[in-house]
């Protein structure tokens, strides 16, 4: 029986106290991860926030000693709030980020200064204020990690606030009651997490919502790419390339891989020597019906083959739409659709985060293998020389488009020359160009020869409109990557491209590329495919939790049911008697009876092993502790047990009716009785006198019979 020690509870405050304030520090970190996490918060308030979050756990560490009176954080924070309203008015400019500022500098405060049970409910209470930040300013998945951090925080707050209450309180605790409370405790606060989150999960489900995330419409956070608005700078897109922000998911429906696409979203058509724009941009309203579109949107008909897809717009500051290829039919479920003169399509204005539509483009055959349509497209006069339009050039620039296309005879031979070469010999980079240029085509072409598309497309666009050649810019992104866990393409920032669209007579406007590929693509290692996971979930958090409405419900409905109607055909098809049925399984274990025999016998192997070698280990890790003189009541037991379990092998078994000294006294070899009544002696005084000292003797006995036996 254990005996009560009032000095125990002394021995256990500090770990029960350690854990309760890591744990409330892990409260108010996870509820500004939820905040950092949105993106929302400006870089002086993360280093702020970050540090004093360091500080305070290498306090609790007990690596650094951090001395700030309550006077001096009383009069920090009457500073802070008087100095509130100069944030609102000339900093912020809006109430929600000065509120935001105000609530991460009082838990900075209160996590420096916190010494009393008040204290820290205030902090608790900050924290829970931090979260809630958190759910208004972001709808990422990430927010759905903060949020289970802070559960699992909160759970492990709790119960060892009221362990160190209990201490507290109690006049005795029992001796060892505290033996392996971190882990025991974690165990414990992990699974209540899990459970509530579990719980949660099917309630969650059951009630749709319809706001569709409307708090969320506070703020925004979308990326603007230039050039999908009337005009691009040279070096601008190259800025964006650094970026791996989602921009968009597309779903296509096709057996076979589409290959490398170019979604397109914009066209520019004038040139000044650094930018490319669109001096008078016109848009044409397109007719819609309940945002359908049966009409052909094609120029005209060419050969090749159709696509159909479904894209998601994350997080993109524009009013572009994106196709691949030509669209054809569109399902847009919006009012109002235009196009371009450049072929391009634009809503009234910047649609909602969790945009999406759906459509169908037909891909034409490259047009040395595409039939000529009839009638061919014609290129009107004003918009010829609208395509050649050019700024002052350098001379060299049209004596190399002639000396590089002098054996083409038509002017897709010339487009396709020129296309090699800026493919061939020049190279790729993403760095721009230490200072600003005068005349930056010039350079890239005669003196770096190596940038980004911008530059490869500039090139291409200008040389073909000295040759006489219509020619645009073309701005979208590439292709992206499939992410097989999702069956989704991502399309990040950094996969924005621009190309160049020349005017073939007999094929119209033709897509030219001479951006050579990146020498140092990435590869897919453990972090990329990590970022395919976290994608995944991302994907599922916003079409299952932020755009869960009735719709999603139903399909979710319709999914179980079809999965459990599946699962029943399994069952019959099972329980169903076939002729060739055992010719079948024959075959199978044929094939895999081998591997499945290997497979039981390391199953059996680990289920009758793995719990001896655990217990082993366990063993050895306790004579370890012994040795170092950190002994307690229960290891004189585990050594008296190991030595019974060595005399056992040498032949000597200790009746159950034997005291540990008759087993001592019965045994026949002299130096074995010496050693076995020594070892029994000291047993006795580290069992029952508490005298921890004598556990290395123990041990060392415990050495020496083991020595005899060998």
């Amino acid at each position: 029986m254990v005996r009560p020690d009032a000095s125990a509870g002394s021995r256990g405050r500090p770990s029960v106290e350690r854990f309760f304030q890591f744990s409330l520090l892990g409260l108010v970190a996870s509820g500004y991860l939820a905040v950092a996490g949105s993106g929302y918060l400006d870089a002086p308030t993360v280093a702020l926030v970050t540090l004093g979050l360091l500080l305070r756990g290498l306090a609790i560490c007990g690596w650094l000693r951090v001395e700030l009176s309550e006077r001096t954080a009383t009069w920090a924070t009457l500073g802070y709030i008087a100095f509130f309203p100069a944030d609102y008015f000339f900093l912020s400019h809006e109430f929600l980020p000065a509120t935001v500022h105000l609530v991460f500098f009082l838990a900075v405060m209160k996590v420096l200064t916190s010494r009393s049970n008040r204290d820290y409910l205030y902090t608790a209470v900050i924290a829970f204020l931090e979260l809630v930040a958190g759910a208004i300013l972001s709808i990422n998945f990430n927010f759905f990690l903060c949020l289970a951090l802070y559960l699992l925080f909160a759970m492990a707050a709790l119960t060892s606030g009221e362990i160190r209450r209990s201490i507290d309180r109690a006049p005795a605790t029992a001796r060892g009651g505290l033996r392996r409370f971190h882990g025991r405790l974690a165990a414990l606060t992990a699974a209540v997490t899990l459970g509530i989150l579990a719980l949660t999960a099917g309630l969650f489900f059951l009630l749709p919502r319809t706001a569709d995330a409307a708090l969320a419409r506070l703020i925004s956070h979308r990326i603007f790419i230039p050039g999908f608005s009337n005009q691009v700078t040279l070096g601008e897109i190259g800025e964006i390339k650094t970026s791996s922000r989602p921009v968009m998911h597309i779903q296509i429906f096709s057996r076979e891989s589409p290959g490398a696409l170019k979604w397109r979203g914009g066209a520019l058509t004038e040139f000044d020597g650094k930018r490319w724009f669109n001096a008078n941009p016109r848009k044409l309203l397109v007719s819609l019906e309940n945002g359908y579109l049966g009409a052909d949107l094609s120029t005209y008909g060419r050969s090749g083959r159709y696509i159909n897809y479904h894209v998601d717009v994350d997080a993109l500051e524009s009013d572009a739409l994106f196709f691949a290829g030509i669209p054809e039919r569109v399902d847009l479920r919006y009012p109002d659709l235009y196009r371009t003169e450049t072929g391009c399509f634009r809503l009234q204005q910047v649609p909602p985060q969790g945009f999406q539509y759906s459509a169908s483009s037909l891909l034409p055959d490259p047009p040395e293998s595409a039939r000529i349509p009839y009638p061919p497209p014609v290129l009107r006069l004003a918009e010829r020389a609208q395509y050649l339009q050019l700024p002052p050039l350098d001379e060299r620039i049209p004596a190399l488009a002639s000396v590089l296309t002098g054996g083409a005879v038509t002017d897709l031979e010339r487009a396709r020359a020129l296309e090699r070469h800026l493919r061939a010999d020049y190279g790729y980079t993403l760095q721009l160009p230490a200072r600003e240029l005068a005349d930056p085509l010039s350079y890239f072409l005669f003196v770096r020869k190596k940038g980004h598309c911008e530059y490869f497309a500039s090139a291409l666009a200008v040389m073909l409109r000295t040759l006489g050649i219509p020619a645009r810019l073309a701005t979208g992104f590439q292709s992206g990557v499939y992410n097989p866990i999702s069956d989704l393409w991502l399309v990040r920032a950094s996969d924005a491209h621009s190309w160049v669209e020349a005017w073939i007579p007999g094929h119209g406007w033709t897509t030219f590329d001479p951006t050579p590929p990146d020498p140092n693509p990435p590869g897919l290692s453990l972090f990329s495919s990590l970022g395919l996971y976290l994608d995944a979930a991302e994907t599922f958090w916003q079409r299952w939790v932020v755009g869960y409405d009735p719709g999603r419900q139903g399909t979710l409905a319709y999914q179980i049911e079809r999965a459990s109607r599946l699962g029943l055909r399994w069952f019959d098809a099972i329980a169903g008697t076939r002729p060739d049925w055992d010719t079948r399984a024959a075959a199978w274990l044929q094939r895999f009876g081998l591997r499945l025999l290997w497979v039981l016998l390391a199953a059996c192997w680990i289920w009758g092993g793995l719990p001896r070698l655990v217990r082993l280990l366990r063993v050895q890790q306790r004579v370890r502790r012994v040795r170092r003189g950190q002994a307690s009541v229960a290891d004189a037991t585990l050594l008296y047990e190991r030595m019974l379990h060595v005399l056992k092998r040498r032949g000597y078994q200790k009746p159950a009716w034997f005291t540990p000294a008759e087993f001592a006294s019965s045994l026949d070899r002299a130096p074995l009785r010496m050693a076995v009544g020594e070892f029994t002696a000291t047993y006795n005084a580290l069992r029952f006198g508490g005298r921890t000292e004598v556990a290395p003797r123990l041990s060392l006995l415990l050495d020496e019979l083991e020595r005899q036996r060998q």
